[in-house]
């Protein structure tokens, strides 16, 4: 018996619609029918992604910063279009974009202060 490998990866939020708005308005995550009335997941493959309301006992205030030494990679072919969406609307770019072996890859920090990093190369 063995793990496969990542299957599902929720974020807990503080305010749900606020941050669903985010992913959607500036990731262009659409939203899927599926999932509990505590959650929203989104049309995301080959790995389903999801935000979902704070579980009791969670304080995304309580630490530096949530997440802290977790990294999260979403794939956007047009990663460097995402960055300039979000560099006009204020949002914190943590790491500029740069070439690489992932493509055009930055770093910004979504409404909760989790890091999420783009990159345009599958």
């Amino acid at each position: 018996m063995s793990v496969i490998g990542p299957d599902f990866i929720s974020l807990q939020v503080n305010n749900l619609e606020s941050s669903a708005a985010f992913y959607q308005n500036f990731l262009g995550l659409v939203r899927s029918q599926a999932g509990p009335p505590h959650a929203v997941v989104f049309e995301t493959k080959p790995i389903a992604f999801a935000l979902r309301d704070l579980t009791p006992g969670v304080d995304l205030a309580s630490g530096t910063q949530p997440g802290l030494g977790v990294a999260l990679w979403l794939y956007a072919p047009d990663a460097q279009e995402i960055h300039d969406k979000l560099v006009k609307t204020g949002v914190k770019i943590t790491s500029a974009p740069t070439d690489g072996p992932f493509g055009r890859t930055f770093t910004f920090a979504d409404p909760d202060g989790y890091l999420i990093t783009l990159h345009s190369k599958a």
